[in-house]
C-alpha cells in the first residue's frame, strides 16, 4: 500500500469516527467527553448546560468531519489545492468554535 493510500484510509476513518462521535454528541449526549467540563467539581458543572454544550460540539465535529472528507477528496484526486481548501476550512472552524464558544457567556445556565 503506497502512502497516499495509507494517507487516504487514515484521514476517511477518522472522517467516520468524527461523524459518529458528532451525531452522538447532537443528541445532547456526551457531555462528560468535552475536556474541561469533565474535571470541574460537580457543583460548577451544575452552572453549565452540558447538553448545548455537547449539541455545539457535535456540529463542530460534523464540520470538522466535512473539511476532512475534502482532504481526503484531495487524496484520492491527487490535487494539493483541494486539501488546502479542507484544511484552511478546518482551521477556520476550529478558530470560529473558539471564539463563539468563550464569548457571552453562552452556555451558562
Amino acid at each position: 500500500m503506497d502512502e497516499m493510500k495509507l494517507a487516504a484510509f487514515i484521514v476517511g476513518g477518522m472522517a467516520l469516527l468524527l461523524m459518529l462521535l458528532g451525531l452522538y454528541m447532537l443528541q445532547g449526549k456526551g457531555a462528560f467527553l468535552i475536556a474541561g467540563y469533565n474535571t470541574m467539581p460537580k457543583e460548577q458543572q451544575a452552572k453549565y448546560d452540558g447538553p448545548a454544550m455537547a449539541r455545539f460540539i457535535g456540529k463542530l465535529l460534523l464540520a470538522l468531519a466535512s473539511c476532512m472528507i475534502v482532504w481526503l477528496v484531495g487524496l484520492l484526486i491527487g490535487e494539493s489545492w483541494v486539501f488546502s481548501i479542507g484544511l484552511a476550512l478546518f482551521l477556520g472552524f476550529i478558530g470560529a468554535a473558539l471564539l463563539y464558544m468563550n464569548t457571552g457567556g453562552r452556555f451558562l445556565k
